[in-house]
C-alpha cells in the first residue's frame, strides 16, 4: 500500500512539475513579445529575408546550397529577443530541476531537465557570441556550434544517468 501511495505522490509533483514548466513558457512568451515592440513583423522580416546561398565544402570549388538571410545584420531585434527567450528557458529549466530534485524525479526526468538546461544556456551564449556578429559567416557559425550544444546536451543527460548509477549500491553480488 505505501508503494501505491508512493506512485500517486510522485505522479501529483510531476503533474506540477509539468504545470509549472507549460506555465513558465508561456509567461516567457508573453514577457518576450511584450518586452519586443513589433517582434511578429521583425519575425515575418526575418523569413521573407532567408534566401538559398551558397556555403564552400572545403578548400576547393565544392559548394552547397544553404539557407541564410540575405542581410544577417539587419535582423539584431530579433536576436536580441531569441537571447531573451534562450535565457528565460534556462532559467525555468534551473527551476524544474531543482523541483525534481526536491521531489525525487526518476532519473531520466532529471537527465532530461540538466541536458534542457544545458541546450538553452549554451544556446543564449551561441546568440550572443556568434548570431549578434551580424555576418553571413557567423549565421553559419551558429548553427554548426548549436548542433555541438545538442551533443553536450546529450551527453550530460548520460552523465546524469552514469553518476545515479555510480551512486546506488551493487545488488548483483
Amino acid at each position: 500500500m505505501a508503494n501505491n501511495e508512493t506512485k500517486k505522490s510522485r505522479s501529483l509533483h510531476e503533474g506540477l512539475i509539468t504545470a509549472i514548466a507549460i506555465g513558465g513558457f508561456l509567461i516567457l512568451i508573453g514577457l518576450v513579445f511584450s518586452l519586443n515592440p513589433n517582434l511578429t513583423d521583425r519575425i515575418s522580416d526575418f523569413f521573407s529575408n532567408i534566401t538559398s546561398t551558397t556555403y564552400p565544402l572545403d578548400s576547393s570549388t565544392s559548394t552547397i546550397y544553404l539557407p541564410a538571410p540575405i542581410y544577417p545584420e539587419a535582423h539584431s531585434a530579433l536576436y536580441s529577443a531569441l537571447l531573451q527567450f534562450d535565457l528565460g528557458l534556462g532559467i525555468l529549466q534551473i527551476i524544474i530541476l531543482a523541483l525534481r530534485l526536491f521531489y525525487r524525479s526518476q532519473t531520466d526526468k532529471i537527465a532530461e531537465t540538466v541536458g534542457n538546461m544545458i541546450f538553452w544556456f549554451g544556446g543564449a551564449v551561441l546568440v550572443s557570441t556568434i548570431l549578434q556578429v551580424g555576418t553571413l559567416q557567423s549565421w553559419f557559425e551558429y548553427w554548426s556550434a548549436l548542433i555541438i550544444i545538442v551533443g553536450i546536451s546529450l551527453i550530460a543527460r548520460a552523465a546524469v544517468y552514469f553518476a545515479k548509477r555510480k551512486n546506488q549500491p551493487n545488488t548483483n553480488i
